[in-house]
């Protein structure tokens, strides 16, 4: 009598998931050799991410548990693969516009966030809104330790590089920054549509979708905050709104690199260039956000990652630069704004970085922050971003 496929199949699936489980579990321990653990809050807050075993420590300020695997935390290759060569597709409202280059604008002032909580008459309207709905939670973390540190520094390194923070912190960037009314800052937007949250309710209804062609509501919003402090700064800047994922997500970062090119053909004065994203962390039923307090508001905990040439790439050869520049800026909103930035993802991976050696891509925030929390970000970077910049002046 012959064996069932059906019974064969569901055997091998749940060897194969075992065999992960057990590899997971190998990766995690080899990784947190050198770790304290004597700490049962680490041990509970080691985060697997399958294949590559990257974990992350989490504050238990807010009794949060770890968030599931988010976007930035898949490894390199299942990332590129994604973002690069992706078969799927997302609906959208309308097809990608022209680039336009931004007017300059005026400075937001941190006053403007001062009194800009919803309503309860929004909230009302907002669950009315949804009512019949199922209601999700949102969990709130703050993400301060990584395993890697320097002086307050702290470094999530899942790469396949040792590296010596202190001695790259110090080293020289790839760029010189320069007295001049030509842009030198290009900010723009791979994943052009991801979106936010509208209210901080502490839950999310069914329907959320975070997506959107609304650039008053997406990473758009955030670009635009940023900007305007680097201008008012005196730093000249661009940013680009140009819709990469939309109406196809499948080749954004191709769509970005060609943007990105046409403007540093067309301004050779860029030196900086910075990809604004937003994360994604959590599950279908349940999301986590990272936040933390600056003067005493709610913001979005922000994240910059920065890549390494694990596979030799002549283009990608001066991968220290763009590392000792995110270094840099990681130091200076840690001083400035205490708890604002994540440990500094530092990974196998390329994202565009290979483009010139200022490139970083950052993530402001997750899906399930609001945008006021986000854009408060965007203004405190701004502000990080023109400390640093303005220090590298001839």
């Amino acid at each position: 009598m012959g064996i069932n496929k059906k019974i064969m199949r569901k055997f091998a699936l749940s060897s194969i998931s075992a065999a992960l489980v057990i590899s997971a579990a190998l990766c995690t321990a080899e990784r947190m050799k050198g770790t304290d653990m004597t700490d049962p809050l680490k041990m509970i807050a080691a985060e697997t991410t399958l294949p590559s075993g990257n974990f992350q420590y989490y504050d238990s300020t807010y009794n949060a548990p770890s968030p599931e695997p988010s976007e930035t935390e898949q490894s390199a290759k299942q990332k590129q693969e994604s973002s690069r060569a992706s078969e799927s597709s997302v609906e959208s409202e309308t097809t990608a516009e022209s680039k336009t280059e931004a007017d300059i604008p005026k400075a937001t002032s941190g006053k403007e966030f001062e009194s800009s909580e919803a309503t309860a008459e929004e909230i009302e309207a907002y669950d009315n809104e949804h009512e019949g709905e199922e209601q999700y939670p949102v969990l709130e973390f703050t993400s301060v330790l990584g395993n890697m540190a320097y002086d307050g520094v702290q470094v999530k390194n899942s790469s396949s590089a040792d590296i010596d923070i202190k001695s790259e912190l110090e080293g020289r960037l790839g760029f010189k920054m320069e007295k001049t009314s030509e842009p030198q800052v290009l900010i723009y937007h791979t994943h052009t549509c991801e979106s936010f949250l509208t209210y901080d309710t502490g839950y999310y209804y069914e329907s959320f979708y975070p997506r959107t062609t609304d650039k008053s509501k997406s990473v758009c919003a955030v670009g635009e905050e940023i900007a305007k402090q680097l201008n008012a700064s005196g730093i000249a800047t661009l940013h680009d709104t140009t819709y990469h994922d939309s109406p196809s997500y499948s080749g954004a970062y191709y769509r970005s690199t060609d943007t990105v090119n046409e403007y540093l053909e067309k301004y050779p004065s860029i030196k900086v260039v910075l990809d604004i994203h937003r994360d994604g962390i959590g599950t279908d039923t349940q999301r986590s956000k990272p936040v933390c307090y600056v003067n005493g508001k709610k913001a979005a905990q922000m994240m910059i990652l920065a890549g390494y040439n694990c596979d030799n790439d002549p283009a990608f050869k001066d991968w220290e630069y763009n590392l000792r520049f995110a270094l840099q800026i990681q130091n200076t909103a840690q001083k400035m704004y205490p708890d604002l930035v994540r440990p500094l993802n530092f990974g196998d991976f390329v994202y565009n970085m290979d483009i010139n050696t200022g490139s970083l891509l950052i993530e402001i925030g997750a899906d399930s922050n609001t945008l006021e929390e986000v854009r408060y970000t965007g203004y405190l970077l701004g502000n990080v971003l023109s400390e640093v910049l303005s220090a590298k002046k001839d």
